[in-house]
């Protein structure tokens, strides 16, 4: 245990110092507060563009539409840049040479692996709690009164399925020494997880369901209970794949 603590702690400082915290922090800041200000003043916007005599009836923006901007700018650019930010979790310090080192030290890679995967989520819960905090503020601000439900389980829809990548990533990272490689699998991934929640019966138990639902969650269109199945298979993907990355980088020459 002393062993994982410590080799966490320096996750987290060597993400510090290589502006991986910084970058993730700064950007889910900027979504945070760009979502409900977008949904704002984006009438305005498409109004001044409007050819001359061309009148188009807007509704009033709402706090649904804050919140809507806020997943879809997490669940798309942020969690693409989340992925190529990690991208190199493993690879990095293989081709410094400092993780030999380490291992030659003593330290078990069982520890290395359940560290990296534990680094990367503090930064990953961190920065979407940051994010939330500020648009749940500009959005309380900005659009007073709303009935919102779901809030809560709706971001942690999105905060399971940001682990669910994060596992991927650490899995193919274990496989393959390449960056570019550990992207191209995670988003293969992603594509296929898409195509499968065309099928209904697949839908209900697919990773994805997570981030596409979250709006009709917040209108009560789908129900909590409607994404049980998807939560559970989730949390067990994360096991399994958190757990396949130990047995392989067990194996694995470095």
């Amino acid at each position: 245990m002393k062993n994982y603590l410590t080799f966490t702690k320096k996750e987290l400082v060597e993400s510090s110092r290589t502006y991986k915290l910084l970058i993730m922090l700064t950007v889910f800041f900027i979504f945070g507060m760009m979502s409900p200000l977008t949904a704002k003043i984006l009438p305005q916007i498409l109004s001044q563009f409007m050819p001359e005599g061309i009148t188009i009836t807007l509704p009033e923006p709402s706090a649904i539409d804050s919140w809507g901007q806020f997943f879809k700018n997490i669940s798309q650019m942020g969690l693409i840049l989340m992925v190529i930010v990690f991208s190199g979790v493993l690879s990095t310090e293989l081709s410094r040479g400092t993780l030999i080192n380490i291992l030659t030290k003593g330290l078990s890679r069982s520890t290395v692996i359940l560290s990296k995967y534990t680094g990367m989520a503090v930064i990953w819960t961190t920065s979407l709690v940051l994010a939330f905090l500020v648009g749940w503020g500009y959005t309380a601000y900005l659009f007073p009164g709303s009935g919102i439900v779901n809030l809560l389980f709706s971001v942690f829809c999105l905060w399971l399925f940001g682990m669910f990548l994060l596992a991927v990533l650490l899995f193919a990272s274990t496989l393959i020494k390449n960056n570019y490689g550990c992207m191209v699998i995670t988003g293969a991934i992603v594509v296929v997880l898409t195509i499968c929640n065309i099928v209904p019966v697949l839908k209900k138990i697919n990773p994805y369901s997570l981030v596409v639902e979250n709006v009709s969650l917040l209108t009560n269109i789908t129900k909590v209970q409607d994404l049980v199945y998807s939560v559970l298979a989730t949390g067990i993907c994360i096991a399994a794949l958190v757990a396949f990355s130990v047995l392989v980088f067990r194996k694995r020459q470095l």
